[in-house]
């Protein structure tokens, strides 16, 4: 088979997944910033100020609203009245109970801080394209609470500072920031919070004897902005529950009074606000990012000028409690929830300033300290805010559209909303404000069902175009099999001239359509692929019928079929399965407990040939079973840690010792290699094995020294580096190893392989990953020599046409190909829940980089995810060669029947209902997709794993009726993509 079509093959997969996974966004969350409206405040008569002059906002990043409300012990006791819990924020828990109102905020996913405090300041949840273009500046600048302020002041993180001073008119933002090397996991993160409140108040003592700075403190609309970075960092080292994250709520909540007594004194005028709440809660096991509730959940408190007092309910229970906050003892205090982007417009309205321009927020009226007129007043001022952005985007619709279809609520029976506005002024100024209220709220959810409305306007078609692509995709990927090899190419394809004026009248009819409607670019991709695949599918009419006929020839009589359709409901029950598997890891248990009497399907006299490695395949299975009965969310174990790299260097041990036995299949070798023949490849072996001891030594070292506070030591660091990059180079060495037939086996490349990646493995573990490792490895080098086993006992292929190397596919491949799709699923689901953001742990990577730089520590996160892949396409490759099929045959099979996942998920992404289920649908969608784009890539990868293993290809062939079985040349990989 020629190089190029498999290459096209594998370019047209990873260019249509790509594109394909931006479909969601296009679909489901575009983008909702506009520009072009008018801004509204709630008007008021010269004489009648604002409800404040100013106003600070604390921003807690990381903070639980359940462990800022508790009730715990001393986190560092110093006697038994210590061990009493007592509330560790009693400033705050004060203003709750005496001066101001409380809630939860419950924010969107990501539950990362950017999009947090966008949603915090801006009132608006994050632009999409934040997430793919960093999250420090802006991909679209937004209005803000800041941005409408006289001037703000701000402290804290170089992370989320710069995007509210850069994105705001110049010079109104001040920024005073920490540097990058601050955010060190590895030391205290105290010194974070510490920083803010010392610098905040040395801005204060300057303000007394320096008039410009003094005499701008005093102007009315300021806000002062405290971001706290040191919750967030502890948790993700120490975890929330810890006694380090405790007594950093301690420290803010000292802090926070601190702040708020020198604001008081320095003015001693009793006008301002004060909020404090958090960007974003964080999870048990010290993550965030998906919509786990202990994420979304984060306290929200307000005190000050112009915010509402307790409500308080003595001796009962007040409105607004439930389960979540039945032991935080706040019960007779009325707890008032709002969503994050609220804070916006509640900031918005007690300085008195503009709503932010895209704020999407409905004012929380019960924290306001205003008469029903003022509540009123503002109520209409914030939904006109929200129709004032449904106007701009309604008209940009209306100039892309051919035939427009208007929102009923805002277009039937001449209620525009226009109308519905000067209803609600008249009823204002009747004196009807608890009316002129509710028809506020009212206007207010119309007009964001809207905007809604707006963002969806395109769905159906795009749904159905998407639908279609996919489906496109599957048909073209499987009838490419079936050309390359199955008939391997030998009937052309058929183009008629009818087939190519449909194809090409469907292209240019959407083209236009899109032309017109100025749509963006990602469409005319979205609506390419469905025309190509399809006309692809149907030029190779041919090939799919003589294809057909030669993989179901054999299926004649009634009992063939029977079969054959019980192949397929357990093919399809398989693929269900793991499509559940995403949400249910315990699933890949059942499915390996089951897999581990697969051998027994072959008939007694076959467990008995091969009874060690049938044997070695139910332990392995029954091991791997073992990992998705285990917490996903997991804790520094050195223990663990240590145990499974004793293992990895006991296994390059005994291959040292038995290499002679095990080269020979496990069985006496015929003849004994020369004692110089092999000697520099066993060195090099041992020195692998060595690195991984090492590795294990200076792993440990370092989790405990980052375990007793001490730091992370310089020299481990750079032995930790210094073995990660050796390890990961040791390959190139063999290079310069004379080829023997010990160096160019199969087991003794798969060897190599494992030790390649055992030193990262250990380095960037922080639990029982290791033990997987070896579990995984085992799996996979016992499904090869399985696999081959049940080939060789199989009744023979249909012969390959002449000058064709390699067999044709046949049906038993398909079982081949699901195998590795499970197999490739556990990769991702057996040591964590990759389909939730907040499952990676930072420990690991803070052995190596201790400094916060999400791209670098994320860079080696992945670095360790895709360690197993290496696996599964170094055993694949080898797979291919022992069974004589072509290079890319498997992996093409497996991306034609992949999507099949993808297509499920894309038909259950929501964008409304819980965060937790949003942000779960919207993984699982990404993760699927991104499974064709993994096998795309690994089938290269493989090749050069491979490069040079010799194997013995098992060909049968049939003379008089008896079959035979005889080698078929050296089986040599070429590794050519």
């Amino acid at each position: 088979m020629a190089s190029f079509p498999r290459f096209r093959f594998l370019a047209i997969a990873v260019i249509f997944h790509l594109a394909y996974i931006y479909s969601i966004f296009d679909i489901y969350f575009v983008s909702p910033i506009v520009s072009g409206m008018r801004l509204f405040e709630v008007e008021r008569p010269p004489s009648q100020r604002a409800p404040a002059d100013r106003l600070v906002l604390f921003v807690g990043d990381g903070l639980r609203a359940d462990k800022a409300f508790q009730s715990h012990p001393e986190p560092y006791p110093k006697s038994d009245n210590d061990l009493v819990p007592r509330p560790l924020a009693p400033f705050l828990r004060s203003k709750i109970l005496e001066k101001g109102t409380f809630g939860v905020s419950h924010t969107r996913v990501p539950t990362e801080s950017r999009p947090g405090h966008v949603a915090l300041i801006a009132g608006l949840y994050e632009d999409v394209s934040a997430v793919t273009t960093g999250w420090k500046m802006n991909p679209v600048n937004f209005d803000s609470v800041f941005n409408r302020s006289r001037h703000t002041w701000s402290w804290g993180s170089p992370d989320i500072l710069p995007m509210f001073e850069h994105g705001a008119v110049p010079g109104r933002v001040d920024a005073y920031m920490y540097g990058q090397e601050m955010e060190d996991f590895s030391s205290d993160a105290l010194v974070l919070d510490l920083w803010v409140f010392d610098h905040v108040k040395e801005l204060f003592a300057e303000a007394k004897t320096n008039k410009t700075l003094g005499d701008a403190l005093r102007q009315d609309r300021i806000v002062f902005f405290l971001h706290l970075l040191g919750l967030d960092t502890t948790g993700h080292f120490h975890r929330p529950y810890s006694k380090e994250y405790l007594n950093n709520i301690k420290v803010v909540d000292q802090g926070v009074k601190e702040i708020t007594e020198l604001i008081e004194d320095f003015y001693r005028d009793d006008r301002t606000a004060f909020v404090f709440t958090a960007d974003h809660g964080m999870s048990d096991w010290g993550s965030h990012g998906d919509g786990h509730p202990d994420n979304t959940r984060t306290p929200l408190i307000s005190w000050g000028s112009g915010v509402a007092k307790p409500e308080l309910y003595p001796g009962g229970v007040a409105p607004g409690h439930d389960e979540y906050s039945s032991d935080w003892n706040l019960d007779h205090v009325r707890r008032h929830d709002v969503a994050q982007a609220d804070v916006a417009a509640l900031m918005a309205y007690l300085i008195g300033v503009e709503f932010p321009a895209n704020s999407v927020g409905e004012l929380p009226l019960p924290f306001l300290a205003a008469d029903l007129k003022e509540k009123a007043k503002a109520s209409l001022v914030n939904a006109q805010c929200v129709l004032e952005q449904y106007r701009v985007k309604e008209e940009q619709k209306m100039a892309t559209e051919l035939r427009y279809r208007p929102y009923k609520p805002l277009s039937e029976n001449g209620l525009t909303a226009e109308r519905r506005v000067a209803d609600v002024k008249k009823l204002i100024r009747s004196g009807s404000y608890e009316e002129a209220i509710e028809e506020s709220a009212a206007l207010m959810k119309i007009g964001l069902g809207g905007l809604k409305y707006l963002q969806r306007y395109d769905w159906l078609f795009l749904r159905a175009l998407i639908t279609i692509g996919y489906f496109g995709w599957m048909a073209y990927a499987l009838t490419t099999v079936i050309d390359l090899h199955v008939v391997h190419g030998k009937v052309k394809p058929s183009r008629t001239l009818g087939g190519t004026v449909v194809a090409s009248s469907i292209l240019v009819a959407l083209y236009a359509s899109f032309v017109i409607s100025k749509s963006p670019p990602t469409y005319y991709l979205y609506a390419f692929f469905p025309v190509f695949f399809w006309e692809g599918v149907y030029a190779r009419r041919e090939s799919i019928a003589v294809g057909g006929k030669q993989l179901f020839g054999h299926v004649k009589s009634g009992a063939s079929v029977v079969s054959l359709l019980f192949n397929t409901a357990i093919y399809i029950a398989i693929i269900v399965s793991l499509a559940l598997g995403y949400i249910h890891r315990e699933i890949l248990t059942g499915l390996y407990a089951i897999g581990a009497f697969w051998p027994i399907a072959y008939g007694f006299s076959f467990l008995r040939e091969h009874a060690a490695l049938s044997a070695t395949w139910f332990l392995s299975c029954l091991a791997m079973s073992t990992f998705t009965l285990l917490p996903a969310m997991k804790t520094e174990d050195v223990n663990q840690i240590v145990g499974g790299g004793g293992i990895m260097v006991l296994i390059g041990l005994v291959y040292l010792m038995f290499e002679d036995y095990i080269l020979a299949d496990f069985s006496r070798p015929t003849k004994q290699a020369s004692p110089t023949q092999n000697h520099f490849s066993r060195t090099l072996v041992g020195v692998q094995i060595g690195l991984t001891a090492l590795a294990m030594v200076v792993t440990r070292s370092s989790a405990l020294s980052l375990q007793a506070k001490q730091g992370l030591p310089r020299g481990n660091q750079i032995v930790g580096w210094v073995v990660l990059v050796l390890s990961l180079l040791m390959p190139l060495a063999y290079k310069l190893v004379p080829s023997n037939e010990s160096n160019t086996h199969y087991l003794h490349r798969l060897l190599i392989i494992f030790l390649t990646c055992a030193p990262t493995f250990v380095i960037l573990t922080i639990s029982y990953e290791g033990l997987f490792y070896v579990a995984f490895s085992a799996v996979l080098v016992s499904w090869v020599r399985l696999e081959h086993a049940i080939y060789r006992a199989s009744p023979p292929p249909p012969p390959s046409p002449e000058g064709i190397d390699h067999r044709p596919l046949t049906l038993p491949d398909l079982r081949t190909s699901l195998f590795f799709l499970v197999l490739i699923q556990s990769a991702f689901f057996s040591t964590g829940n990759v389909a939730s953001v907040s499952s990676f742990s930072l420990e690991s990577v803070l052995r190596l980089i201790p400094i916060f730089d999400p791209f670098s520590q994320g860079a080696l996160l992945i670095l360790k995810l895709m360690i197993p892949f290496a696996l599964i396409s170094a055993n694949l490759g080898i797979l291919n060669k022992r069974l004589g099929v072509a290079p890319s045959a498997l992996f093409m099979t497996v991306m034609a029947v992949s999507d099949v996942l993808t297509l499920y998920f894309f038909w259950v992404v929501k964008d409304e209902g819980s965060w937790l289920e949003i942000g779960s649908t919207i993984s699982h969608f990404v993760i699927a997709s991104l499974l064709c784009v993994f096998v795309a890539a690994l089938e290269p990868v493989s090749g050069v794993f491979i490069s040079g293993v010799e194997v013995e290809r098992e060909e049968k062939v049939v003379e008089n009726g008896e079959k035979k079985n005889g080698v078929v040349g050296d089986g040599k990989a070429d590794g050519r993509i």
